[in-house]
């Protein structure tokens, strides 16, 4: 499992402290299959996601919107998000490739909770493929803006140890799914 993370100085050239986040990593004895399923499966996604304070997805105006809460460490505010997600099995060179987008998205019946930070630029690809035995290769961008004051301890910490972890997690979580 291999974390890289960029400085975004291009699209923010006053040292705005903001990551873009590319994951590479593989997920033994997980299909593509299931890695999707575990993944996409927002209540079973709060029983392993340590992270997770409030997650739902409900439909307004014909449109499926995800909200999602994030638990922050003390004494900083937690974070919240509405988001589209989108899942699609595709065909890239005759390899089966599952494509998970998501797109944060501002919807009047998802208003900002008082001390809660909205994130309002948020964006993630992921794909999952075969690894050619029984597991998977992930590739995975995430990009948020969370707003607020974030200690260089805690962008730190994303860097080195949170977002590679939760490749970690998700696996224990794929080898606990049963649905």
């Amino acid at each position: 499992l291999s974390c890289v993370t960029f400085p975004l100085s291009f699209l923010f050239p006053q040292q705005s402290g903001l990551y873009e986040y590319k994951i590479f990593g593989d997920l033994t004895d997980c299909s593509p299959k299931l890695c999707v399923d575990v993944y996409m499966d927002l209540d079973f996604r709060k029983q392993w996601d340590q992270y997770v304070k409030e997650l739902h997805e409900k439909t307004y105006d014909g449109e499926k919107v995800i909200y999602w809460e994030v638990k922050y460490p003390f004494p900083l505010s937690n974070r919240d998000v509405s988001f589209h997600a989108f899942c699609s099995l595709a065909l890239f060179s005759g390899r089966k490739v599952w494509v998970v987008l998501a797109r944060s998205v501002s919807v009047p019946q998802c208003p900002e909770k008082p001390s809660i930070i909205r994130v309002k630029n948020y964006k993630q690809s992921l794909a999952i493929e075969s690894d050619g035995k029984t597991g998977s290769k992930v590739y995975m961008y995430y990009f948020d803006n969370p707003g607020g004051m974030i200690p260089s301890w805690l962008v730190n910490w994303a860097a080195k140890s949170g977002v590679p972890a939760f490749l970690k997690d998700m696996q224990k979580a794929c080898h606990n799914y049963s649905k």
